[in-house]
């Protein structure tokens, strides 16, 4: 007896598609790319409305004034998303990877990545600071100068070339970063070029860091 196999139905949606993203900017930008970029590489979609935007709160977004690692890690800005997909609310995400934990969720596949973009560091002064020396880029900083930052790397690389400096908290949207060093509430801050040159604010780094001054987290 022969056993026939049905052949496979083509899977199907009902359009618009929902894409699943944070609520930043930064977020909401590298969405709208990654949505170009389907239109470009898809010529049918083109002119069509066939994305709806979903902007979902995470819990790394709303809890801004503790360490991510007292709350749960990073994968606490994909939490909520994922929860989304796997529930049928969306039908894919858009994530930075490095907002994603080692193993992902059951029923959650990382299905493509884009080409890598620049993964130095910036420096981040006050826009009334002179220019910053490229060969010895800390010098730039005061004695004792506040440094804001939430990442761990970067803090450790800066503290090993100037233990004098003084780390605090900061987190939140690249605009909120750069606002508290522009009015002084920090010295200095370290940010990715990437987000700055995603939401066209490259000119805002006082200075690109080589990677033999700070070693980029990917």
């Amino acid at each position: 007896m022969k056993t026939v196999t049905p052949p496979l139905k083509p899977h199907r949606r009902d359009l618009p598609l929902k894409a699943g993203t944070r609520g930043s900017p930064l977020a909401r930008a590298q969405t709208a790319t990654f949505l170009a970029l389907l239109r470009q590489f898809c010529p049918v979609l083109r002119g069509m409305e066939v994305f709806e935007e979903h902007i979902i709160v995470t819990t790394g977004d709303a809890v801004q004034h503790r360490p991510l690692a007292e709350i749960g890690g990073k994968g606490l800005f994909a939490k909520e998303i994922h929860e989304s997909l796997q529930e049928g609310r969306i039908d894919f995400a858009v994530h930075s990877l490095k907002d994603l934990e080692t193993t992902l969720p059951e029923g959650v596949t990382l299905a493509c990545t884009l080409k890598r973009e620049d993964a130095r560091d910036v420096l981040i002064l006050p826009s009334s600071h002179a220019a910053v020396d490229a060969a010895d880029p800390y010098a730039a900083l005061p004695h004792g100068a506040r440094v804001g930052s939430a990442s761990v790397r970067r803090q450790a690389q800066l503290k090993h070339a100037r233990p004098d400096l003084e780390f605090s908290l900061l987190r939140g949207n690249v605009g909120t970063r750069l606002a508290k060093v522009e009015t002084g509430e920090f010295d200095a801050t370290l940010l990715a070029y990437a987000g700055l040159r995603r939401l066209g604010l490259a000119d805002k780094a006082s200075i690109v860091l080589s990677p033999e001054h700070m070693v980029p987290s990917a």
